[in-house]
């Protein structure tokens, strides 16, 4: 019996592992294997987008209205696209920032970076997005004396420090194995932008850094001085994980789109058109009023802005602009005060005394309200806040010639970017003859809402001790 009962046991458990076997084959299809999830499709089904930003001016910081920067805004742009969240993980040298992006959990680290040779053997680049070269920057007062380099062969005997881990150490190194003398330190410790304070003080006498950050940090450090270019024209790019052409393919999809749309033009134009107005005099003697003459009315700025909603420190600016903060100047068409009111103007606005500081400055916010509600509410954002300075500058009607040429000549009138391509043309016979308000000084205004802006740019990333209240 039990004989009976061992075969017929075994007879059960063969067949059970036959058809098991069998179905097994069956569900099998060869050559088909699971599809991994993209890196990109990840992104959109957690909704949110890991960055890791360096900490600099010209790529991401706190302001006083919060987080800003030309690639924070690049990448809120690329978030907003995908419909993400973007979380940032800030990084404060480039070393570290190449460091942190080695986490699987970053998708893309932006740190104004360049694409090099031996970068792309070990990283993954994405689209380009801005063009800069390497510059040579030193003490302008070495511009006095023989010590100041003009070519690389001048490097030699000078005190040189440059970022580890940046293209910049690369550079370096490879000019020293070509033959080249340079007296160069490697430091993990300090930013590019620490290194640029670190020449403005003469505590060395030259660091290297790409053209865009020497361009933002001029206004900073006024005793900075370009010696020359030490590379050719380079990419940035931002750095991407390993195996994620889908997500690469995506940003250069999006990318193309916003370079089409004009998005980028007025990206670069908002970060860096007023860099071109850079005067070294008149930086100085900002710096030196800044000190002497603003604590002094500072805290009327403050309590203009609170009344009327515009950041004292734009009010400020447009002050210095128009008086240098001089309470008691005076033009040779007879406006006046802190913020130069005509004496109509002042009427219309209440002002019985131009002259005292309080007064002017109230009356003066005032008025670039009442301009701001004047600007056409197709123009949004930032736009806004030009459009209506330039009006404070020029004349709303003025303004209103530019946006029909604009119009006319196949721009967008709503945004300043393309406003003030057009402004200049208003001094052109052949333009302003066939215009409603006819001939404008138009460069003034431009050149005003510049200055505005990069005066503004200081006080706002300036330390605040500077300046007593």
């Amino acid at each position: 019996m039990n004989k009976y009962l061992s075969l017929i046991l075994v007879t059960f458990f063969a067949a059970s592992f036959f058809m098991f076997g069998w179905f097994s084959h069956s569900a099998y299809v060869p050559g088909k294997k699971i599809k991994k999830i993209s890196n990109l499709m990840k992104i959109k089904r957690k909704k949110v987008l890991n960055v890791v930003l360096l900490n600099s001016p010209s790529t991401y910081y706190i302001g006083v209205d919060g987080p800003t920067g030309f690639e924070y805004d690049l990448l809120v742009s690329y978030a907003e696209y995908l419909g993400v969240e973007l979380h940032i993980t800030p990084a404060h040298t480039i070393k570290e920032a190449l460091a942190l992006s080695k986490s699987p959990d970053i998708d893309i680290t932006s740190a104004s970076l360049t694409k090099t040779p031996l970068r792309e053997q070990g990283f993954n680049f994405g689209p380009s997005y801005f063009e800069v070269q390497e510059q040579v920057i030193c003490h302008r007062g070495m511009l006095k004396s023989d010590k100041f380099p003009r070519d690389i062969e001048d490097l030699a005997g000078l005190n040189i420090m440059v970022g580890e881990g940046t293209s910049y150490s690369e550079t370096i190194r490879s000019l020293q194995n070509d033959g080249f003398e340079i007296n160069a330190t490697f430091t993990s410790e300090f930013s590019t932008e620490e290194l640029l304070k670190m020449v403005e003080t003469h505590t060395i006498d030259c660091t290297i850094a790409d053209s865009n950050v020497y361009a933002l940090n001029l206004r900073y450090f006024p005793e900075i001085a370009m010696a020359f270019s030490i590379s050719g024209r380079e990419q940035l790019s931002w750095l991407l994980q390993k195996d994620t052409p889908e997500l690469k393919a995506d940003m250069y999809s999006w990318l193309n789109t916003f370079n089409q749309k004009g998005k980028m033009i007025q990206l670069k134009d908002h970060y860096y058109s007023y860099v071109l107005f850079f005067d070294y005099y008149n930086t100085k003697m900002f710096y030196k009023r800044m000190k002497s003459r603003l604590p002094k009315y500072k805290k009327m700025f403050e309590e203009a802005a609170t009344r009327f909603g515009i950041p004292w420190t734009l009010l400020a600016s447009i002050s210095y602009q128009e008086s240098h903060w001089n309470p008691k100047a005076k033009s040779f068409t007879g406006v006046r005060g802190l913020m130069m009111l005509t004496k109509n103007t002042a009427k219309l606005l209440g002002v019985t005394n131009r002259l005292d500081p309080k007064q002017s400055i109230v009356g003066g916010t005032r008025h670039i309200k009442q301009m701001l509600k004047f600007v056409p509410k197709e123009v949004q954002g930032e736009n806004r806040l030009k459009f209506a300075l330039a009006a404070y500058n020029i004349g709303l009607g003025h303004i209103r010639d530019a946006q029909h040429l604009a119009r006319e000549i196949g721009l967008n009138e709503n945004v300043w970017s393309d406003l003030k391509i057009v402004l200049p043309l208003l001094s052109q016979k052949k333009f302003y003859r066939d215009l409603k308000y006819g001939y404008a000084r138009g460069e003034e205004p431009v050149k005003y809402v510049e200055s505005i802006y990069n005066y503004r740019d200081i006080l706002e990333n300036l330390n605040n001790s500077t300046i007593k209240k």
